[in-house]
């Protein structure tokens, strides 16, 4: 995304704010004649200062009463115009703030995974950042800077013609220094933000990762990749500084030439006549004021270089395709019997590498299919499909004979419940947690699911029972009390049809029983899709899939898997080789 298209899709959102704009632009006006004014002033009082007793008292008086009310409304109009450009700036920011997050919820899911989570947190918090201090920035100084530049000009045109012409002769040398820098220092500023959050994702997975990186002892390996990734960073910094910083010196350099050509010919020019000494003293004044604002609207640009970067990163998130939304005719899924059909499924995560080929199942209301099968092999993407978080790119699945691409996401998300491997908790209270997918729920079935899940017991040791507030971590929760109150949040809801992916994988044995039986009741009558490593878990499945590279290679219950004696038997007896053996 270039600098222009980056520039009107900011305007976009300005526009909105237009009023604000206008007034802005009308205060900043104002607040530039005013402060021109001044030196008009100063200039009569100085013509009123002749010689040596010859001083006009009451004139300067006058005078200076005169500069006195043009300040305070100088002040009065410049703190409107900053609450102006404080509003415009901070709306704006949370207008894209708000389309960016409203567009992560709407992302598909192939997204999420192929961008690190800590480059996207860094796009949404703090590119907006820098993008705001840019913005706010510009409005402040670039609209009031801009308009002094071309104020002063007039004024200095129509005070004196040769005079004024030496300053705009000069001036062009300022802006070919400030385009020299600018050109140079955009690509730098956006080398700095990728690199930030390649740095901000780093930190993120380190953190939510910890016990990985310590139980493996990568302590060293991290310390080592971050120092790498923060030196990349600190040189691409230091030369975005290092260049952005030349600007205001280099300005000043030229500014000073204005500054002396404007005293060595205006001081000709009043020996001759030409101008009064008030009106000279005025003049300079007039070229201290026309190049004090190319310093600063050249650290406008420098700011702004890096704003525009960040704006692009953030505009290349909300402009990401969405998600497919619902069909128009999409039905809402009531009432699900649980009747589920895979029909011809070919699915592929990227373009080179086949995964789900020709899938074919029929699922009847009530049945146990549980899905086994090597690492890799399909199973959880199975579930995706099911799910409906990616969609097959051939064939088609449905839910009570109808495709579900045309049914609502909600509705067909609502009629599955999920049970993973990896537990997902909020900041809230334990009953919060259980209550997720049933907000309406009384007190009474929420210890009803507690006491189903086997949860109920550890609940009640907590400090406060139900009222205890976790983290998203789950603080000092084990993963198997997470996942049980996982397990409970199903047990309150119980839809009609049910996913179980490694459910009991972080549970002990004991627990495991109880739990088997609590599933057990729980999908009695309910279509459930069971994904195991551990065998033992799905002897009692009605049907097991056994899958390999993207295909079912054998089907049947646990009997006439082992009778078959293929692959399913090869891997069941390689988990319990040593029990069949005593």
């Amino acid at each position: 995304m270039n600098q222009k298209e980056t520039i009107y899709k900011v305007l976009r959102y300005i526009r909105k704010y237009s009023f604000q704009v206008i007034l802005s632009l009308v205060l900043a006006a104002l607040t530039v004649a005013l402060t021109l004014y001044v030196p008009i002033l100063t200039g009569d009082a100085v013509d009123l200062i002749i010689d040596k007793g010859l001083v006009d008292i009451s004139g300067v008086l006058v005078i200076m009463k005169r500069i006195a009310v043009v300040m305070v409304i100088t002040a009065a109009a410049q703190w409107v115009m900053n609450t102006c450009n404080n509003y415009i700036t901070y709306h704006v920011v949370k207008d894209i703030r708000e389309d960016a997050f409203r567009k992560l919820e709407n992302l598909p899911l192939k997204y999420l995974d192929a961008h690190p989570a800590g480059d996207i947190v860094s796009r949404i918090i703090a590119d907006v950042d820098t993008f705001a201090d840019g913005l706010l920035m510009g409005f402040t100084q670039l609209f009031t800077g801009v308009i002094t530049i071309f104020g002063t000009l007039l004024f200095m045109l129509v005070t004196n013609v040769p005079i004024a012409l030496v300053v705009v002769c000069i001036t062009p040398v300022s802006f070919l220094v400030a385009r020299f820098i600018a050109t140079r220092t955009h690509s730098m500023f956006r080398l700095q933000s990728e690199t930030r959050g390649e740095q901000t994702a780093l930190i993120e997975e380190m953190i939510g990762n910890q016990k990985i990186v310590k139980t493996f002892s990568r302590e060293e390996a991290v310390r080592k990749q971050f120092a790498e990734i923060n030196g990349r960073l600190e040189s691409c910094s230091l030369k975005a500084i290092f260049f952005s910083s030349i600007t205001n010196p280099a300005t000043r350099f030229v500014n000073s030439l204005v500054y002396a050509g404007v005293g060595i010919f205006g001081a000709f020019v009043a020996i001759r006549g030409g101008i009064s000494v008030g009106r000279l003293s005025c003049f300079l004044s007039y070229a201290n004021q026309y190049t004090k604002p190319f310093n600063e609207i050249s650290g406008v640009v420098t700011e702004l270089q890096n704003a525009l970067v960040c704006a692009g990163r953030i505009f290349a998130l909300i402009e990401e395709e969405a998600q497919a939304p619902d069909a128009p005719d999409a039905r809402v899924l009531a009432d699900a019997k649980g009747n589920v059909a895979l029909e011809g499924v070919f699915f592929q995560y990227t373009p080179e590498k086949r995964l789900i080929q020709n899938f074919n199942l029929k699922v009847q209301p009530g049945q146990r299919v549980a899905i086994v099968g090597p690492t890799g092999c399909g199973k959880t993407t199975v579930i995706n499909l099911l799910m409906r978080f990616y969609d097959v790119d051939q064939g088609s699945i449905s839910v009570d004979g109808s495709d579900i691409r045309h049914i609502t996401r909600g509705s067909l998300r609502t009629s599955y419940g999920m049970v993973l491997q990896d537990t997902w908790l909020r900041a809230g209270t334990i009953r919060d947690n259980i209550r997720m997918g049933k907000p309406e729920a009384t007190e009474e079935e929420v210890v009803q699911a507690a006491k189903a899940s086997h949860a109920h017991s550890f609940i009640k040791r907590l400090p406060q029972g139900y009222d205890t507030v976790i983290t998203e971590e789950g603080g000092g929760l084990s993963q198997g009390q997470k996942q049980l109150l996982c397990i409970a949040r199903v047990m309150l809801t119980l839809p009609p049809m049910l996913i179980l992916d490694e459910a009991t994988s972080s549970i002990d044995t004991r627990t495991e029983i109880k739990i088997q039986k609590a599933f057990a009741q729980m999908m009695e009558g309910r279509t459930s899709f069971i994904v195991a490593h551990r065998l033992s878990t799905i002897r009692e499945a009605d049907m097991i899939l056994v899958m390999k590279d993207g295909n079912i290679i054998e089907q049947g219950n646990h009997e006439s898997l082992l009778a078959q004696k293929g692959f399913y038997s090869e891997l069941y007896y390689s988990q319990f080789a040593i029990g069949e053996n005593s």
